[in-house]
């Protein structure tokens, strides 16, 4: 009992410290809130879709450490967590949220989704981190983030995604793993093991950006229509998804 008191404290402290570290950014920073008649958390839903836009074409525009093109043609869900913090004291967690959005049967992209994601990972480590993560997921990894509650490497298979335009020639691009997962992390792009983190359903973030509950499914199936501020996110994904590639 003692030993579950001690982790649920780490990762608790992991979790108020990305709180400080996200309010720090967006204080320093600034976003779409400062210049839309919006605010509390429907304008961090707003600069979450311009954030996770802006990790999009950073990663895209690496010409050597960029996502393969066959990666993206076969893609069928993109999520994008801006500034995801890793970190913690002797036991590391991870916590971020996150925005995405899947190809439908006639290839266009769905209305954006919000979620959590969030985990423990045991290790000597000492500090605190922010990184840009990205998922991109197969038919099967669709069908599992669809339910809204997904453990990886337990519910959905999980690995690091390969990077580089020739990695073909060294690695196996079928999208054997049903989620690749890639990080950039002080300019550095690499890909991610995540094996034990939790996405869920960011309720609080989907009504406040919708203005209503709705739910995860739908709106990544694509029958909620699009709202017009996710237009630059989503076209974003267009660009750099290839769309016309579509499978």
């Amino acid at each position: 009992m003692k030993k579950i008191t001690f982790v649920t404290f780490c990762l608790a402290l992991v979790l108020i410290m990305a709180g400080c570290a996200q309010r720090r950014n967006s204080a320093s920073t600034g976003g779409t809130a400062a210049t839309s008649n919006v605010s509390g958390l429907k304008a961090e839903t707003y600069d979450r879709l311009k954030d996770s836009s802006n990790v999009l074409n950073a990663i895209m525009s690496a010409p050597d450490d960029a996502i393969p093109e066959t990666i993206l043609a076969d893609a069928k869900c993109v999520a994008v967590v801006p500034s995801m913090i890793k970190g913690g004291f002797i036991i590391g967690g991870r916590h971020g949220r996150g925005v995405a959005t899947c190809r439908n049967q006639n290839g266009a992209w769905s209305s954006p989704a919000f979620f959590t994601v969030s985990g423990g990972s045991w290790g000597a480590q000492i500090g605190l981190e922010a990184v840009d993560l990205v998922m991109l997921m197969n038919a099967q990894g669709m069908q599992n983030l669809l339910k809204s509650n997904v453990e990886l490497g337990a519910d959905a298979s999980v690995a690091a995604g390969p990077v580089g335009r020739d990695a073909s020639a060294k690695t196996d691009l079928t999208f054997k793993s049903q989620v690749l997962t890639y990080s950039r992390s002080r300019g550095l792009f690499a890909g991610l093991t995540l094996n034990g983190a939790k996405i869920a359903t960011d309720e609080d973030s989907m009504r406040a950006f919708y203005g209503r509950d709705v739910d995860f499914a739908q709106v990544l199936s694509g029958r909620v229509p699009e709202p017009s501020v996710a237009n630059a996110f989503l076209s974003t994904v267009r660009q750099n998804f290839k769309e016309a590639k579509n499978r």
